[in-house]
């Protein structure tokens, strides 16, 4: 057996519902769940926006001092802070699953798994890397912002059932427990400096390259698209296994993601009827009326004194670099 899940709040439901939409159509031997970071009790959803994918909250995987999680983090922090929890979870609650994929809930599967499936087999873990080439810009994201944010994007990554991945994964847990910040100044980007370890602590973890797999535009660099006989393919050649919309909002649609500034939606027709199929995916699935939903695990806060200080620091320098531009 092999289980899916993504991890989201009720606001990402639209987005978690076209994920499940997707494997289900392409893979259905594989088993689907939401990791639900909110709480279900007094919440009554339209029967149109009734999930039909099992969902887990996240008080039913008994996460040591969760409440105090929940205090520390914001809801980015802590919807990712909770994802070696769940691969834990679903390890001891499955013992017939022998892998374990985690899936951002902003994806669309493409095409059945079966290659990576065969990589589990010979590999204890599979990751990719946010870029295989290197950029020859200095637009964002660069080598730079990589360094501080991740080698690897941790929108994926999948274990088989392993003792030295359990090790592993025990060792991730301590670490966002705590230490699960945006907080670049300090070297941490929520879980995906911690993955940086993976492959230097658990021997035969599998660096992915295939340009199919986590396709995004943070490598879109080097990654064109095209559609022959319902399929897409990436660079002509490999088929689009599954694509990442990270940043993007089906309420500005001309905007590709609102981490970047390389490319332009309009500048890349080969894009556009990806684009198109994940936005009507997500107004079909209920976009704006999850969007509604406040997570019940997260507190409004105050802007922190720290952020407002950097913030007017900064303030003078941005103001500059706008009048120089104008010139």
């Amino acid at each position: 057996m092999t289980i899916a899940f993504t991890i989201c709040s009720i606001n990402y439901l639209a987005q978690a519902r076209t994920l499940g939409d997707s494997l289900k159509s392409t893979n259905p031997d594989v088993l689907f769940f939401i990791g639900l970071v909110d709480a279900l009790n007094g919440v009554e959803f339209e029967d149109s926006y009734a999930p039909t994918y099992p969902m887990i909250e996240i008080d039913k995987i008994d996460i040591r001092d969760f409440q105090e999680m929940c205090d520390r983090y914001n809801i980015t922090e802590l919807n990712t802070a909770v994802k070696p929890f769940y691969f834990t979870y679903f390890f001891k609650h499955y013992p017939e699953a022998k892998n374990v994929i985690y899936f951002d809930p902003d994806i669309i599967v493409f095409q059945p798994l079966t290659e990576l499936l065969h990589s589990l087999s010979k590999h204890n873990a599979v990751l990719t890397p946010h870029i295989n080439t290197p950029i020859e810009d200095q637009l964002k994201p660069n080598e730079l912002h990589h360094l501080n944010t991740g080698v690897y994007n941790l929108g994926f990554v999948a274990f088989s059932r392993s003792e030295a991945n359990s090790q592993f994964i025990s060792w991730w847990e301590e670490k966002l427990r705590y230490e699960c910040l945006i907080d670049l100044c300090n070297g941490l980007f929520v879980d995906q400096n911690w993955m940086n370890f993976l492959p230097v602590f658990v021997q035969n973890t599998h660096l992915e390259r295939n340009p199919g797999y986590n396709a995004a535009y943070w490598n879109l660099h080097e990654r064109t698209f095209k559609k022959e006989d319902d399929t897409y393919y990436v660079n002509g050649t490999d088929p689009l296994i599954f694509f990442h919309y990270s940043g993007y909002d089906p309420a500005k649609p001309e905007i590709l993601s609102k981490y970047q500034d390389r490319f332009e939606l309009e500048k890349r027709k080969d894009l556009t009827e990806l684009f198109d199929l994940y936005r009507n995916n997500l107004l079909t699935n209920g976009n704006a009326y999850y969007r509604k939903f406040p997570c019940a695990y997260i507190k409004p806060t105050p802007l922190r004194r720290y952020q407002r200080v950097r913030k007017f620091l900064k303030t003078p320098i941005h103001y500059v670099i706008g009048q120089l531009e104008t010139i």
